[in-house]
């Protein structure tokens, strides 16, 4: 006896717009609580400052609108002459800036030299790291400690060579190479790390054929290992001028923008202009907020735009 097969009539169900879309829809709702929180404290803030910057505000009482006269004042545009102030933490920026780059050499340097297998690296490696996990109030709190003038450390070694002793902050020609001494010193651990992992990424076959073709030392440095270290080295940048630009906390442990002013640097000054004591100027520390984030926008921008360059040129 043969069996018929009746034909099923019920249509297929209707899947629901969530399973249609679920490719697309599912990364967005992983990174929602991310974009949330950056939009909230990182987008809604900027525009924030860009607002504030526009009026004069104590913080408190009622937001008076002065449109661009904050940048005018700080810029000496007209008649008024540049903020001395402004100028001084402007250039101290730029001091901090090009001198905060030699972290990634020195770190690159180290890095190389801690991808040995030698005995007892480990350690080597835990003292390098070590100033990258400790507060950078702890190291500005050291430095304070190693420049001071008859007790600290750096006077009794310039001693043994016969040299008087120097009072690093309290020279007010000193005071800014000091501190940016001190940061250097977790910037360069923070930048090995970087360049460590990156040297974790090194195709060993392309060392290997360099090696079989007679390259070695620098040659092998330039032409083999630091092309493969281009994303390290970008990080590496941004990271360090960032850094450098918004640099505060050193300043404010080891000298409070001192002797005479001439350790501030822009975000010193927006905390003096807006929070301190005899500040509250809400409007003028957003106008140096901004500009202060133009210049670091501008540098980063610029090395994304070389990255680039160098992408296309590769190709």
């Amino acid at each position: 006896m043969s069996h018929v097969t009746v034909p099923d009539t019920h249509p297929p169900a209707k899947r629901g717009w969530y399973k249609r879309n679920e490719i697309a829809v599912t990364p967005l709702l992983f990174l929602a609580p991310a974009i949330l929180f950056f939009a909230v404290y990182v987008i809604i803030p900027i525009v924030q400052s860009f607002w504030i910057s526009l009026h004069e505000w104590d913080g408190l009482g009622e937001a008076t609108w002065v449109g661009t006269a904050n940048y005018e004042r700080l810029l000496g545009i007209g008649d008024q002459n540049m903020d001395r102030k402004f100028e001084t933490s402007f250039w101290n920026n730029i001091k901090w800036l090009f001198l905060y780059l030699l972290a990634i050499p020195a770190g690159l340097f180290i890095a190389l030299f801690l991808n040995q297998t030698v005995r007892g690296i480990r350690i080597y490696k835990s003292l390098f790291f070590f100033p990258f996990v400790i507060s950078q109030v702890v190291v500005g709190l050291v430095f304070s400690w190693f420049y001071l003038p008859r007790e600290g450390l750096l006077n009794a070694l310039i001693g043994v060579f016969g040299f008087g002793p120097v009072n690093i902050l309290g020279d007010p020609s000193l005071a800014t190479y000091g501190i940016i001494a001190a940061g250097l010193w977790p910037q360069t651990a923070y930048c090995m790390i970087l360049y460590l992992t990156g040297l974790n990424a090194v195709d060993p076959e392309q060392v290997e054929a360099a090696r079989l073709d007679g390259a070695k030392g620098w040659r092998m440095l330039w032409y083999v290992i630091l092309p493969q270290l281009r994303p390290a080295t970008f990080i590496a940048f941004v990271v360090t001028i960032i850094g450098a630009l918004r640099s505060f906390d050193l300043i404010s442990v080891m000298t409070n923008g001192g002797p005479f002013g001439s350790t501030r640097v822009l975000s010193f000054y927006m905390f003096e202009e807006s929070l301190s004591e005899f500040g509250f100027r809400m409007g003028y520390g957003a106008a140096i907020a901004v500009i202060l984030f133009f210049i670091m926008l501008g540098f980063i921008a610029y090395f994304l735009w070389s990255m680039y360059q160098d992408e296309k040129g590769g190709r």
